[in-house]
């Protein structure tokens, strides 16, 4: 019942968050923000493709084929989940107001409304998407859900939540995209530049604390009774 109730409050405030976007347009005639659109979708992305990952497990070991693909294409899909996994958190940068405009007619406590409405729904997906990323290696490394509360995968769960968190630093302050890993040696240039100078390093080592921080504390709050709840249903 909580796992349901939870899924049902992620996909609804991902869907609060859209309808927010596009009714500011048309309640208030006022341009559309498309970029919190293509946000909220970018933000949906990692988790799409973790469920198209497990369908292609899944069809590669009931076709028989060696193990050795099959561990070839969960290790290629971690790896672009990965790598998109800092859209999901992206949104909490929605929420310096940077869309308003002087002569909007838009109401403060609806931009306020809409931008935590983008935060909370990506924070959510990249809790659910951790979540979710945590029972299918407790399945397929131990076997059992009662690992989820193993130091292994709590380890896993803070270098993943930090390696996001550097990610939404990245995307925000060095301005890169998700496309741009298919140039992978301009995109570490880019990021190398962008770190040489000490100011940006001291930020983008705070921002990742804090917001790594941040992260892990909602991961507690949200995840922390979804683990206890999953563990009680299989014992």
């Amino acid at each position: 019942m909580l796992l349901e109730a939870t899924l049902v409050g992620v996909v609804g405030m991902n869907a609060l968050a859209v309808l927010l976007v596009l009714g500011r347009a048309a309640a208030f005639r006022t341009r559309l923000y498309r970029p919190m659109l293509l946000n909220v979708g970018l933000s949906v992305a990692p988790v799409l493709v973790l469920g198209a990952g497990v369908l292609l497990v899944a069809v590669a070991l009931a076709v028989s084929l060696p193990r050795g693909v099959a561990i070839a294409v969960e290790v290629v899909v971690l790896l672009v989940w990965l790598l998109l996994l800092p859209n999901a958190g992206y949104l909490v940068t929605e929420l310096n107001l940077s869309h308003r405009r002087p002569e909007d007619q838009v109401p403060e406590w609806y931009d306020i409304l809409l931008v935590l409405s983008l935060a909370m729904s990506g924070v959510l997906n990249m809790l659910m998407n951790v979540f979710l990323v945590q029972l299918a290696y407790a399945g397929v490394r131990f076997d059992a859900v009662d690992a989820l509360e193993g130091v292994e995968i709590r380890m896993l769960t803070v270098v993943v939540l930090a390696l996001a968190s550097f990610g939404v630093y990245v995307g925000r302050n060095v301005r890169v995209n998700s496309w741009d890993v298919l140039h992978p040696w301009s995109l570490v240039a880019k990021v190398v530049r962008h770190l040489r100078d000490g100011r940006h390093a001291r930020d983008a080592v705070g921002f990742t604390l804090v917001c790594g921080a941040f992260f892990g504390l909602m991961y507690l709050v949200v995840v922390g009774p979804l683990v206890r709840a999953v563990i009680l249903l299989d014992a």
